[in-house]
């Protein structure tokens, strides 16, 4: 398993990289004018700007098949509403859940080969990571990251917090979800298989 801990709501690997994680809300497809795309593009751009060297940015997108639930309990419905509901009722659709992820690795990290072994060097971890003040400029930048991101109107960046991607004991979090394929419950042990072809998680089939 990749990852050492949890630490202030930061995801530390045991190469000692450091993750934050954001939940992101995106405009709907064909909302965006031309004018606030180039608005867009320019804000991303702004924002990596002010990472340092050597920091990864992983825009990971989920699509999860599911069903639709509508609510057809729920009172003060109208007809049309009421309608709706019904005609959707059941209907499969793809869930789309949109994660983004800043890592701050190293210099030495990013050239290591894929024969690398930590006992080639003289210590476990990298010296940038035993730097405390390397870790709080790379906070501060992830924050002013944060600020740009969300100073746009159609883009809003979130911070997953430890209960986020741990999960508590009535709900899962990102890890469980990541492991099962499911927006819902928290993981289970089932069989996993690693293919050239696919990969599947008990019933669970992921499309690349």
């Amino acid at each position: 398993f990749p990852l050492l801990s949890i630490e202030q709501g930061c995801m530390v690997s045991k190469d000692a990289d450091i993750t934050v994680a954001f939940r992101v809300e995106l405009p709907e497809l064909f909302t965006v004018t031309s004018a606030e795309y180039e608005a867009m593009h320019s804000a991303w751009h702004k924002a990596i700007k002010v990472l340092p060297n050597y920091t990864i940015v992983h825009k990971q997108d989920w699509f999860i098949k599911e069903r639709y639930q509508p609510k057809m309990a729920e009172s003060g419905l109208s007809f049309l509403s009421r309608a709706s509901n019904r005609h959707f009722n059941e209907r499969p659709f793809l869930h789309h859940s949109v994660y983004l992820f800043l890592t701050k690795t190293n210099k030495q990290r990013m050239q290591r080969q894929s024969n690398f072994s930590s006992l080639c060097r003289g210590h476990l971890l990298p010296k940038e990571i035993t730097d405390k003040e390397e870790v709080v400029k790379f906070m501060e930048a992830v924050d002013q990251f944060e600020r740009i991101i969300n100073d746009t109107e159609q883009i809003r960046l979130t911070s997953m917090k430890e209960e986020d991607l741990v999960g508590t004991a009535e709900k899962g979090g990102l890890l469980d979800r990541y492991f099962s394929l499911s927006e819902e419950g928290h993981a289970s042990l089932e069989d996993i298989r690693l293919g050239a072809d696919l990969v599947r998680i008990g019933d669970n089939r992921l499309c690349l």
